[in-house]
């Protein structure tokens, strides 16, 4: 079970720990698309929120208090998806459909942070990891 867990934190932590570069990379072209989207001190919001999902992605993937990396990346796309995906607010059906798309993967993807948060704080030894959880749901 322990390469298995290994094997999905590598995954799943790939995809922000990429995403969060690429904020931080193509900050002007990400604070653009914030700004369209209404998200307030976007200039400030993009690279915060870049660090932000690295350090998550990052306690995820070393296995560092990966039940504190978890519920950070939950924070993450749970703001993202009501905040750049806001999917009702669209009145073009391509563009209700994209963000739809967008929305419901963010929902998916907190669902798996969140089921990672439980995994993480209730088992106290999953291996492979460098600590143990932050928090406990025993």
């Amino acid at each position: 079970m322990d390469v298995v867990v290994l094997i999905g934190r590598i995954l799943f932590a790939a995809l922000f720990i990429g995403s969060g570069i690429n904020h931080l990379a193509q900050a002007n072209a990400m604070t653009g698309y914030a700004t369209s989207r209404g998200v307030p001190l976007a200039k400030v919001v993009v690279p915060v929120s870049g660090v932000w999902i690295i350090v998550g992605g990052l306690l995820v993937l070393l296995g560092i208090w990966a039940d504190l990396g978890a519920l950070l990346l939950l924070v993450h796309v749970v703001l993202s998806a009501a905040l750049m995906h806001a999917f009702w607010q669209e009145t073009d059906p391509q563009a209700r459909q994209g963000e739809m798309v967008h929305f419901m993967k963010n929902t998916g993807l907190a669902g798996a942070a969140l089921m990672a948060f439980a995994l993480f704080a209730a088992v106290d030894d999953l291996g492979l990891t460098i600590t143990g959880p932050l928090f406990t749901l025993n």
